[in-house]
C-alpha cells in the first residue's frame, strides 16, 4: 500500500493533463480559424468579382499553419473557410450553394497541397535564407494555388456565376490573387517563426524603425499618386534585404502589400484609376514582383553571410590544425632527437670533468660517445624529416612496425622480435599513427636507457580492443620516480589518450620494462 500511495498525485496530474489537451486543441482551432477569417476579410477589401479577391491572404495563413504545426490543424482552416463561404452565401447577391461548396473544397485542397509540398521540398521549418528554398516555396505555391483556381473556376462556371468566355481571366485573377496573398503572408510566418524574439530585437532598433518608416512612406507615394511611381519603393526593399535579411524583407513586403491594398480599396492612387481587370492585375503583379525580388535578394544575402561564417570557421579550424601539427612535430622531435642530444650533453659534461682531471683515455672514449650520439641524432632527424613528407603507416601498422624494428635493431645492435597478426588490424589510421609513435618512443628508450640485449613488440586484437606491448630485458627503472629532462612517458601516455586508449607501464630496477597500450578497435576510418 505504501508503494502505491505516492503515485496518486502523478495519476491525478496525468488525468488532468489528458483532459486539458482536447480543450487546448479546441482553443487553438478557434484561434486559427479566427486568424484565417480575419485575413479573408482583409483580402475582401479589394474584391474583383463574385468571390475572387485581388489578393487573398488566408491561403498564406493556412499553408503556414499546417506547414509549421502539422496537418492536425486542418479543422481550423475548414472552419475559417466555412465562415467566409457562409457569409458569401448570405449576401445580397448569393452564390449558388454548389459553387460555394466547390470553392470550399478547392481552398481546402490548396492549403493541404501547399503544406505537403513545402514539407517535401523545404523540409521542416525553412527560414527562406537560401535561394533554393525560395524557389521551392514559389513552386509549391504555384501548384497549390493552381488547384484552388481550377476547382473554383469550374465551380463558378457550373453555377452560372461566370460565362465560358470569362473563365480564362477569372482563373488568372483567382490564381494570381491566391499567389500574391500566399507570397506575402507565408514568408512572413516562416522567417519570424524560427526566432521571433531575435527578429523583433533586430527590427526594434533605430535603423529598423527608420527602415519601417521608409517603407511606409515610399509605399504610400508609390501607389498613392496617379503618376507611375511604383519603382521608388524598391530602394527601401533592397535596404531591408541587405541589412535585415529574410525577416526584414518579409516584413517590408507585408507592409507594402497592406498599404497597396488599403489605398486601392479606397479608390485612391494609381491602380484605382484603371478598369477593374487592369486594377486587379496591376495590384497582383506589383505585389508579386516586389515580394519575389525582395525574397531572392534576402536569400542571397543569407547565403553570403552563411558562407562568410563557414569561411571564418574553416580558417579557425585550419589554425587549430596547424597548432596541433606543430605540437605533433615538437613531440616527434622530442621522441627521436631530444633524448640523443640530452645524452650528448651529459657526455660533454663527463668529458669536461675528465679534462679537468687530465684523463686522456676517458676523454677519448667520451668524445667517441658524443660523436656516436650526434650521428644518431642526425640520422633520426633525417628520418623524421623524411617521415614528415610521408605517412609512415600508409601501408599498414604491422609493415611499419616491421620496418621500424629492423632499422632500430641494425642501428642499436639490439635483438627485437615482432609478433603481429598477418591480417590487417581493425583500427583507424590516426590510431595506427599514434601507436607507431608510441613504439618508436619505447624503442628509443630501450636503446638509450635500458642496456637491454633483446626487446619485443606484440600487437593483436582482443575482442573490441587492439592490444600493444613493448618489452625489454634491460635494467628497468622506478616508475614512480620522475627524471629531470625525460618526458617520453608523458608523450606516450598522451598519444594513447588521444585515441581513446589506455597506457600502463611496469618496470623495476633489474626487472626490465613492459609498456602496455590498449586502443578501441574499429572497422575503418
Amino acid at each position: 500500500m505504501s508503494s502505491q500511495a505516492p503515485t496518486a498525485p502523478f495519476e491525478h496530474a496525468f488525468q488532468a493533463d489528458r483532459l486539458a489537451r482536447p480543450a487546448r486543441y479546441v482553443v487553438g482551432v478557434v484561434a486559427l480559424a479566427g486568424a484565417y477569417y480575419g485575413a479573408a476579410k482583409l483580402g475582401q477589401a479589394l474584391r474583383y468579382t463574385g468571390s475572387v479577391a485581388a489578393v487573398w491572404p488566408p491561403v498564406g495563413v493556412g499553408i503556414a499553419a499546417l506547414y509549421l504545426f502539422g496537418l492536425r490543424w486542418w479543422p481550423a482552416i475548414f472552419l475559417g473557410e466555412l465562415l467566409v463561404n457562409v457569409q458569401l452565401a448570405l449576401e445580397n447577391a448569393p452564390l449558388p450553394l454548389g459553387s460555394v461548396a466547390g470553392q470550399q473544397l478547392g481552398n481546402m485542397a490548396e492549403v493541404v497541397v501547399g503544406a505537403l509540398l513545402l514539407r517535401r521540398l523545404l523540409g521542416a521549418r525553412a527560414a527562406l535564407d537560401r535561394a533554393d528554398e525560395v524557389v521551392g516555396m514559389l513552386f509549391a505555391l504555384g501548384i497549390a494555388t493552381a488547384v484552388s483556381a481550377t476547382v473554383g473556376t469550374i465551380s463558378m462556371r457550373l453555377g452560372g456565376v461566370i460565362d465560358t468566355t470569362e473563365m480564362g481571366s477569372f482563373w488568372r485573377t483567382w490564381w494570381l490573387g491566391d499567389t500574391a496573398g500566399a507570397i506575402v503572408v507565408l514568408p512572413l510566418a516562416l522567417t519570424w517563426a524560427r526566432d521571433p524574439r531575435y527578429a523583433l530585437r533586430r527590427i526594434c532598433t533605430i535603423e529598423g524603425l527608420l527602415l519601417i518608416g521608409s517603407v511606409v512612406t515610399l509605399a504610400t507615394l508609390a501607389v498613392g499618386d496617379s503618376k507611375p511611381l511604383t519603382y521608388i519603393v524598391f530602394p527601401a526593399l533592397i535596404w531591408a534585404a541587405l541589412r535585415f535579411g529574410s525577416t526584414g524583407g518579409a516584413l517590408s513586403v507585408a507592409i507594402l502589400a497592406l498599404i497597396t491594398i488599403g489605398i486601392t480599396a479606397d479608390d485612391l492612387g494609381l491602380f484605382s484609376k484603371q478598369a477593374i481587370d487592369d486594377r486587379t492585375l496591376g495590384t497582383q503583379l506589383y505585389v508579386i514582383v516586389a515580394a519575389v525580388t525582395t525574397l531572392f535578394l534576402s536569400a542571397v544575402v543569407g547565403e553570403r553571410e552563411r558562407g562568410t561564417h563557414l569561411l571564418a570557421a574553416a580558417k579557425e579550424h585550419e589554425g587549430d590544425r596547424a597548432v596541433a601539427e606543430r605540437h605533433r612535430i615538437a613531440r616527434d622531435l622530442h621522441d627521436s632527437v631530444s633524448q640523443s642530444l640530452f645524452s650528448a650533453l651529459l657526455e660533454t659534461r663527463a668529458a669536461q670533468k675528465a679534462l679537468d682531471y687530465e684523463r686522456p683515455l676517458e676523454i677519448g672514449r667520451t668524445l667517441a660517445a658524443i660523436g656516436d650520439l650526434i650521428r644518431s641524432a642526425q640520422s633520426e632527424m633525417r628520418a623524421l624529416i623524411y617521415e614528415l613528407g610521408r605517412d609512415p603507416v600508409e601501408h599498414g601498422l604491422v609493415p611499419a612496425l616491421t620496418e621500424l624494428a629492423h632499422a632500430v635493431s641494425n642501428r642499436e645492435h639490439v635483438s627485437i622480435e615482432l609478433r603481429a597478426p598477418s591480417e590487417p588490424l581493425r583500427i583507424s589510421s590516426k590510431a595506427q599513427a599514434e601507436l607507431y609513435a608510441i613504439v618508436r618512443e619505447a624503442l628509443a628508450n630501450v636503446a638509450k636507457h635500458a642496456v637491454a640485449s633483446e626487446a619485443w613488440i606484440r600487437i593483436g586484437e582482443a575482442g573490441d580492443r587492439v592490444v600493444l606491448e613493448i618489452g625489454d630485458d634491460g635494467v628497468g627503472f622506478e616508475v614512480d620516480s620522475e627524471r629531470e629532462g625525460h618526458f617520453g612517458l608523458a608523450s606516450m601516455r598522451s598519444r594513447a589518450l588521444e585515441i581513446g586508449g589506455s597506457f600502463t607501464i611496469a618496470s623495476g630496477m633489474g626487472r626490465g620494462t613492459l609498456v602496455h597500450v590498449e586502443a578501441p578497435a574499429d572497422h575503418g576510418d
